[in-house]
């Protein structure tokens, strides 16, 4: 990784160290924060990644973030448990995923298109659903309990917690987690592994760059493609049963509130790749944690307004899609369906 490819980490990097060393409390919550809020935005960056490496753009991450959301709280209420809603959670999301790789890979069909049907579907259908299950005006009713993820302890938390410098980092950012949180932080890795590591991953990549020369090997490019889809809607599954179970108490209306879309942008930014994706995604929610926690954030000449500090993660979306990050390439079958040759 050459220092053009480390310049997302070296911008989080430097956020995080000026900002610990000008308030260390602060920091230490608003870094805190930015693990919980960058975790949705990492599964599905990363779902992203599976999907659009294979050839198959998808840009309904967001309603399958939705749909997952929805049908994980609305499991975790009626059961008391959100293993249970997890497991819904993914089964909503898969079902897109299912529709968008029949749409786009089965059918031929235009995976943009595919993509915002899969969108528009799951804003509307959670909210029917919702309405009609718990008459609440589309939201489900409070989690509490077992039907939320509990954050968990590490081991030797509390013991290192006044160690300077590495205590406070275990103890008040790495421990106290969700479950998800590890397994969002995990998959990068084992993604990373999984792509550049194994034979599966070199199929996977070569039929998002040349499905011919992948079907000419012998190795069928629809299984391929559609084993990616449904890694894309795994993660994504992951994703919504964590915003609805891990960091809020239950489903509201149209709570993924862009997510997809912004880690759509995160991925772009990522350049298509594992760890650039990470640090991407964790600007991102580094940005969303300062303006929750500075809402209106005083810089001595000027004061900088709420709606502005609420609104600075969409705004950087809009400058890394204006094309200001450098050239991203794309995979480059990426959106076109496939036709075997005869």
């Amino acid at each position: 990784m050459n220092i053009r490819e480390s310049l997302i980490a070296i911008i989080v990097l430097s956020i995080c160290v000026i900002w610990a060393l000008a308030d260390g409390a602060a920091a230490q919550q608003g870094i805190g924060s930015a693990l919980r809020l960058m975790t949705p935005l990492l599964l599905a960056c990363l779902a992203g990644l599976y999907s659009e490496r294979a050839g198959v753009f998808d840009i309904g991450l967001e309603g399958k973030m939705l749909m997952a959301a929805f049908t994980a709280a609305s499991v975790a209420y009626l059961t008391g448990s959100a293993w249970l809603g997890l497991a819904a959670g993914i089964a909503g999301s898969l079902s897109l995923s299912l529709i968008h790789g029949l749409a786009s890979i089965t059918f031929m069909g235009n995976q943009l298109i595919s993509g915002v049907a899969i969108n528009f579907l799951a804003s509307g259908l959670t909210v029917l659903i919702g309405q009609n299950a718990f008459g609440l005006g589309g939201r489900t009713p409070s989690l509490t309990g077992a039907g939320r993820f509990q954050p968990i302890t590490l081991p030797l938390a509390d013991a290192l917690r006044d160690v300077p410098v590495l205590g406070p980092i275990y103890s008040g950012l790495i421990s106290g987690q969700t479950i998800l949180v590890y397994v969002a932080f995990a998959m990068v890795p084992i993604t990373w592994w999984v792509l550049f590591r194994t034979r599966f991953g070199l199929r996977l990549r070569a039929v998002g760059e040349n499905p011919a020369s992948v079907d000419t090997a012998g190795v069928s490019v629809t299984r391929l493609r559609y084993t990616a889809v449904a890694i894309c809607g795994i993660l994504c599954g992951i994703a919504g049963a964590y915003l609805a179970t891990g960091l809020s108490a239950g489903f509201v209306k149209e709570m993924t509130a862009g997510r997809g879309f912004i880690a759509l942008a995160a991925l772009i930014f990522a350049k298509w790749r594992p760890w650039q994706a990470l640090f991407a995604t964790f600007l991102f929610g580094l940005l969303e944690a300062i303006a929750n926690l500075y809402p209106n954030l005083d810089l001595g000449i000027v004061v900088v307004p709420s709606m502005f500090m609420n609104a600075l993660p969409y705004i950087l979306t809009v400058v890394i899609l204006a094309g200001f990050v450098g050239r991203a390439i794309p995979p480059r079958a990426g959106g076109e369906p496939y036709v075997k040759e005869r």
